[in-house]
Protein backbone atom coordinates (compact mmCIF):
# COMPACT_ATOMS: atom_id res chain seq x y z
CA UNK A 1 0.00 0.00 0.00
CA UNK A 2 1.30 3.45 -0.94
CA UNK A 3 1.57 6.13 1.76
CA UNK A 4 -0.83 9.07 1.22
CA UNK A 5 2.07 11.51 0.94
CA UNK A 6 3.63 9.60 -1.97
CA UNK A 7 0.53 8.29 -3.74
CA UNK A 8 0.42 10.07 -7.14
CA UNK A 9 -3.37 9.99 -7.32
CA UNK A 10 -3.68 11.63 -3.90
CA UNK A 11 -1.06 14.21 -4.89
CA UNK A 12 -2.98 15.04 -8.07
CA UNK A 13 -6.26 15.47 -6.20
CA UNK A 14 -4.53 17.69 -3.66
CA UNK A 15 -3.07 19.84 -6.44
CA UNK A 16 -6.52 20.21 -8.00
CA UNK A 17 -8.08 21.02 -4.63
CA UNK A 18 -5.37 23.62 -3.91
CA UNK A 19 -5.93 25.19 -7.34
CA UNK A 20 -9.64 25.36 -6.63
CA UNK A 21 -9.00 26.87 -3.18
CA UNK A 22 -6.93 29.61 -4.81
CA UNK A 23 -9.81 30.37 -7.18
CA UNK A 24 -12.22 30.56 -4.23
CA UNK A 25 -9.84 32.92 -2.41
CA UNK A 26 -9.50 35.13 -5.48
CA UNK A 27 -13.30 35.23 -5.87
CA UNK A 28 -13.81 36.12 -2.21
CA UNK A 29 -11.28 38.95 -2.38
CA UNK A 30 -12.93 40.24 -5.56
CA UNK A 31 -16.33 40.09 -3.85
CA UNK A 32 -15.01 42.13 -0.93
CA UNK A 33 -13.62 44.79 -3.28
CA UNK A 34 -16.90 44.95 -5.23
CA UNK A 35 -19.01 45.21 -2.07
CA UNK A 36 -16.70 47.96 -0.79
CA UNK A 37 -17.21 49.89 -4.03
CA UNK A 38 -20.96 49.36 -3.80
CA UNK A 39 -20.98 50.53 -0.18
CA UNK A 40 -19.05 53.68 -1.08
CA UNK A 41 -21.47 54.44 -3.93
CA UNK A 42 -24.58 53.79 -1.84
CA UNK A 43 -23.27 56.07 0.91
CA UNK A 44 -22.57 58.80 -1.64
CA UNK A 45 -26.22 58.52 -2.67
CA UNK A 46 -27.48 58.59 0.92
CA UNK A 47 -28.53 54.94 0.82
CA UNK A 48 -28.15 52.29 3.51
CA UNK A 49 -25.32 49.78 3.08
CA UNK A 50 -27.26 46.76 4.35
CA UNK A 51 -29.99 45.35 2.10
CA UNK A 52 -31.61 42.25 3.62
CA UNK A 53 -33.87 41.75 0.60
CA UNK A 54 -30.84 41.62 -1.72
CA UNK A 55 -29.13 39.11 0.56
CA UNK A 56 -32.25 36.93 0.47
CA UNK A 57 -32.37 37.27 -3.31
CA UNK A 58 -28.74 36.12 -3.63
CA UNK A 59 -29.36 32.97 -1.61
CA UNK A 60 -32.59 32.20 -3.49
CA UNK A 61 -30.92 32.79 -6.86
CA UNK A 62 -28.00 30.54 -5.99
CA UNK A 63 -30.28 27.86 -4.55
CA UNK A 64 -32.22 27.75 -7.81
CA UNK A 65 -28.97 27.52 -9.80
CA UNK A 66 -27.50 24.85 -7.54
CA UNK A 67 -27.28 21.40 -9.10
CA UNK A 68 -25.23 19.87 -6.28
CA UNK A 69 -23.61 18.03 -4.81
CA UNK A 70 -23.85 20.78 -2.17
CA UNK A 71 -27.23 20.67 -0.46
CA UNK A 72 -29.45 23.73 -0.45
CA UNK A 73 -29.04 23.89 3.32
CA UNK A 74 -25.26 23.74 2.96
CA UNK A 75 -25.37 26.50 0.35
CA UNK A 76 -27.49 28.70 2.63
CA UNK A 77 -25.07 28.10 5.51
CA UNK A 78 -22.01 28.95 3.42
CA UNK A 79 -23.56 32.10 1.97
CA UNK A 80 -24.77 33.29 5.35
CA UNK A 81 -21.16 33.05 6.49
CA UNK A 82 -19.79 34.64 3.31
CA UNK A 83 -22.19 37.57 3.62
CA UNK A 84 -21.32 38.04 7.28
CA UNK A 85 -17.56 37.92 6.70
CA UNK A 86 -17.67 40.16 3.62
CA UNK A 87 -19.60 42.85 5.53
CA UNK A 88 -17.13 42.61 8.41
CA UNK A 89 -14.16 42.84 6.03
CA UNK A 90 -15.63 45.83 4.22
CA UNK A 91 -16.21 47.60 7.51
CA UNK A 92 -12.62 46.71 8.47
CA UNK A 93 -11.41 48.41 5.30
CA UNK A 94 -13.27 51.51 6.43
CA UNK A 95 -11.30 51.44 9.69
CA UNK A 96 -8.01 51.15 7.81
CA UNK A 97 -8.97 54.11 5.61
CA UNK A 98 -9.54 56.26 8.72
CA UNK A 99 -6.10 55.44 10.16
Amino acid sequence: MTAPTTDPVIKQYRVQISDNDLKILKALNKRIRLVKSLKDYKESQGLSFHDAAQEDWIVTFLSRANRGPISHEGLRDIYALILEVVKREVLGLEGKKAE
